[in-house]
């Protein structure tokens, strides 16, 4: 029997998130998922009126593939993937968690040859910009051990989280969004972090389901050059396969010209400094900021060490080094899209966040009127 909450996830995929319209193809890129959702995936587009196109991989078979594959396989592989990509209309990535580090003993230059040759001509140029995507994590027992809960418990977290009222929450984030769009300057402080960058002219984006599930968020980017002080972030972030803790960055004009993270050797998994600035001296525009965001998902609350939970949540924000996207664009371009989360509530250190000179955000909480409803 199907589990009743398979099938309201589904149905926010497809109808909330893609929007499947009869005739359309749906590429579904699944990642360790159940066979059984999987095909309720396919079912639930068939019955919106569309195509559903599978595409099932396994990631332990991908490492196999990047630690050994030469350049000019990810490009062949990258050409055909490229091609079923600009095939589509609408796009659902789900990826499974059985193990966070399992890319962990991958070269760092062979990752980099599958983020230049096969993610930024897949996804940063076709995905993204030209099909209605959304991208989720599946529940494990792994990820119920990062959020330090029971299986159950961590299901029954997952499906209320995911399937929550996306509608409200587009509702209610309409304030914040009038709201950016009419400031110029962005201060946040906190512990170790005292930085000042421009808005002004940039878009303002408020998601709510659309592109990532679980969702809350409404990211802008910096003024590319107008970045300047120091952050200190407070959550570790996983990045293919490593585990990084106490990022620091000093910018000047907008680039990262100091990254500091804990040194916790060179065993597989483990961050250092030399991988850190490895990844940001990937190209040009990986020490630029290409992204800024405020979470506010009322019901995460904690950090998981996976980004699409802890970007969310409730009373953060996140920092992100790399490409921008189209619709928030300050015109920086990098295959390093990494987004690093700082958490403002008191119990996490507090900090302040001023637009224009106006405190906007204190300790987490939103403390304008109109932006109350955003408040765990």
């Amino acid at each position: 029997m199907i589990d009743a909450r398979w099938q309201k996830l589904a149905d926010v995929l497809v109808h909330h998130s893609v929007r499947v319209q009869p005739g359309e193809r749906v590429l579904i890129e699944a990642f360790d998922i159940p066979a059984e959702f999987v095909a309720l995936l396919m079912r639930t587009v068939h019955a919106a009126g569309g195509e559903a196109i599978p595409l099932i991989k396994q990631t332990s078979v991908l490492r196999a593939l990047y630690q050994q594959a030469n350049e000019a396989q990810i490009k062949f592989i990258a050409g055909l993937e490229r091609a079923q990509m600009e095939g589509v209309q609408g796009y659902i990535g789900l990826r499974g968690a059985p193990n966070y580090a399992e890319m962990s003993d991958v070269p760092q230059e062979q990752m980099q040859l599958v983020r230049q040759h096969w993610w930024v001509p897949v996804h940063q140029e076709v995905r993204v910009p030209k099909t209605r995507w959304v991208v989720l994590r599946w529940p494990t027992p792994a990820m119920a051990q990062a959020a330090n809960m029971s299986t159950e418990a961590f299901e029954e977290f997952y499906f209320r989280v995911c399937t929550l009222d996306y509608a409200q929450m587009a509702r209610d984030v309409e304030p914040l969004v009038e709201l950016m769009q009419r400031t110029r300057e962005v201060h946040i402080k906190g512990p170790g972090t005292d930085l000042r960058f421009s808005i002004e002219g940039i878009g303002v984006v408020p998601c709510y389901g659309t592109h990532n599930i679980p969702d809350g968020e409404c990211f802008t980017s910096p003024v590319r050059d107008s970045v300047e002080g120091t952050i200190a972030i407070n959550t570790n972030s996983v990045y293919e396969g490593t585990v990084y803790r106490d990022i620091r960055f000093t910018l000047r004009k907008g680039k990262i010209v100091e990254a500091t993270c804990a040194d916790d050797g060179d065993r597989p998994g483990a961050g250092n400094p030399r991988k850190l600035n490895r990844i940001l001296d990937s190209d040009e525009g990986a020490r630029y900021i290409g992204e800024w965001s405020l979470g506010f998902n009322r019901y995460i609350l904690h950090p998981m060490n996976d980004t699409l939970f802890d970007e969310k949540i409730a009373g953060s924000f996140h920092f992100t080094p790399g490409n921008a996207y189209g619709e928030a664009d300050n015109g920086n371009r990098s295959q390093i899209h990494w987004d690093l989360v700082v958490i403002q509530r008191p119990e996490y250190g507090g900090g302040e966040i001023y637009f224009d000179g106006v405190l906007v955000r204190k300790d987490g909480q939103f403390v304008l009127p109109e932006l109350q409803a955003l408040n765990y």
